[in-house]
């Protein structure tokens, strides 16, 4: 029982970072109708930015975090500006976007390997405390507790942002007919830009703290996130935040009970395995919005 609850803790610890990674994927699919498959990439930047600021720039790892996560978020307007906002305009379609999201995937990935190497960089021991914790017989590093609880705060500030705000209104209205949501004095240009920011934002968050978990940084780190948020995003249901975090969380306990329980050779056939047999069983995902949203 005991080795159970550890593994549930470590495989909690895991899952909130795909869950991180997937609230900022919802965002950009379900308020602005995109799928953009360089989502990942401001994951990796959010992590090789900030790990530059502390180990060329002697910078605080906290204060490096938030420039971090701020350069991430500032990557997701640029992409808004050059390439998303002008194909919309156009009214280019939703395979325009893809293509252009490729685009804008291999050029940022290109640059962060030639940006930090081939190898992958560690994090300086001291940056967080490394003891670690023991309660309730369960051990806890405390780069995973500031995982988990980074998970619930996101969570929470961006579900009361959205539902519970005039911003979160503005966004719900950008997203159904934009055209109309200006009439009534919604800017959707501005709405769109702060949502490309949050949602990049969160992304850097979760490649920030995967580097930090594992001590790892690579130019590929975001790509590992990419394909279980996405599904995570899918399962979870189109549009809802808690509902894709949930999954997040839930593939990554997933992952780590196959690995202890049956092989880690087979760790990922079995989580997508289930998670396909959800969605066959529910193909609007476990959870669903009332109104389906698209900007």
């Amino acid at each position: 029982m005991g080795l159970l609850a550890q593994q549930l803790f470590n495989g909690l610890a895991v899952g909130s970072v795909y869950a991180l990674f997937a609230i900022g994927f919802a965002l950009i699919l379900a308020r602005m109708g995109i799928l953009n498959v360089a989502h990942g990439t401001f994951a990796t930047w959010g992590a090789l930015s900030s790990f530059w600021l502390v180990v060329q720039g002697g910078l605080n790892f906290w204060v490096a975090a938030v420039l971090g996560v701020v350069f991430a978020g500032l990557l997701g307007v640029l992409a808004e500006v050059f390439a998303f906002g002008p194909l919309r305009k156009r009214n280019a379609g939703s395979f325009a976007p893809i293509i252009a999201s490729i685009g804008i995937w291999i050029v940022l990935l290109n640059v962060a390997e030639a940006f930090i190497g081939p190898t992958t960089k560690s994090f300086p021991i001291d940056v967080v405390p490394s003891t670690p914790m023991e309660i309730g017989g369960i051990v806890m590093l405390p780069a995973h507790i500031l995982i988990v609880a980074t998970l619930i705060f996101v969570v929470t500030a961006v579900h009361l942002l959205l539902s519970r705000s005039r911003f979160g209104a503005a966004v719900r209205a950008v997203s159904v007919d934009s055209r109309s949501a200006a009439i009534v004095g919604v800017n959707p240009r501005w709405t769109l830009l702060v949502v490309a920011f949050m949602a990049a934002g969160i992304a850097g968050i979760a490649g920030l703290l995967s580097g930090l978990a594992d001590n790892n940084v690579s130019f590929g780190l975001g790509e590992a996130l990419l394909l279980k948020g996405f599904a995570a995003v899918v399962v979870g249901g189109y549009g809802d935040i808690r509902g894709a975090a949930a999954v997040g969380v839930t593939i990554g306990v997933l992952e780590v009970l196959s690995s202890q329980y049956i092989s880690s050779d087979f760790r990922d056939a079995i989580t997508f395995g289930i998670l396909l047999l959800v969605l066959v069983t529910r193909p609007q995902g476990l959870f669903r919005e009332r109104q389906l949203v698209r900007a």
